[in-house]
């Protein structure tokens, strides 16, 4: 109920705001709604939308299983510490900034867009998994070295489902990133997606649909966020 009045306190402060001070680049909440209806009875809007969701599962999935093999690999083998260093070293750069270097190599389209959002899910999906991995308490080792467990079987039952309450932080982190990475992506590097969308109607000067596809990126980057949520609940049951 709460959020439903904010909604639409929100909305009456918008109108007010646009009927104080009246701009044609300003939509009336009217005109937002109008290009809301004419925008779901058109196709071209789920074909963007299709394409950003593509372009971020597949970037999201690869970040996910090289950051948390990573994690768990440099944890397992301090003697991998280096590599860790050069990571690091990578990781302040923001994904935007990779922009340019993405289109040199793979052009514009769908790989540059992969490489962008793997970019902004893998370091904090690769960080959280690391340090959640080397935070498991001496007693462990010490149980699995008295009982002559097998590096196999340390690894993939104890070590990893000790990290998972971490891995789960990260790819909720990594997620985020990499919905706003994409994006990113879209806005300067792609002819598609919600990201093209808004930088397309902004050269046409069509507010209305800018704020359209602003819309659709929050509610679906929540929606996203959910879904993390929901999997966390349903794996580890024991957090």
């Amino acid at each position: 109920m709460k959020k439903v009045f904010l909604i639409i306190l929100l909305i009456v402060i918008y109108q007010l705001v646009n009927a104080l001070f009246p701009n044609n680049y300003f939509p009336s909440i009217f005109q937002i709604f109008e290009a809301l209806l004419k925008n779901l009875s058109s196709r071209e809007i789920y074909l963007h939308i299709a394409t950003s969701l593509l372009r971020i599962i597949v970037g999201f999935l690869i970040a996910s299983i090289i950051g948390i093999f990573l994690g768990l690999i440099l944890a397992y083998d301090q003697r991998l510490k280096d590599l860790k260093l050069y990571i690091e070293l990578l990781r302040p750069i923001p994904p935007i900034a990779w922009i340019p270097i993405a289109i040199i190599i793979f052009g514009l389209g769908n790989p540059s867009a992969y490489f962008i959002v793997f970019l902004g899910a893998f370091f904090p999906i690769f960080t959280n998994t690391y340090f959640g991995a080397i935070s498991i308490p001496p007693i462990y080792k010490n149980v699995v070295s008295s009982f002559e467990v097998s590096k196999v079987r340390y690894f993939t039952k104890i070590l990893l489902f000790f990290t998972l309450p971490y891995i789960s932080t990260g790819l909720k982190i990594g997620i985020g990133m990499a919905w706003m990475s994409v994006i990113a992506a879209e806005l300067i590097g792609s002819q598609s997606g919600l990201g093209y969308f808004i930088q397309l109607n902004r050269l046409l000067l069509q507010t209305d649909n800018i704020i359209i596809g602003m819309i659709f990126i929050g509610i679906i980057g929540n929606l996203l966020q959910k879904i993390i949520e929901f999997a966390e609940s349903k794996i580890i049951v024991w957090n």
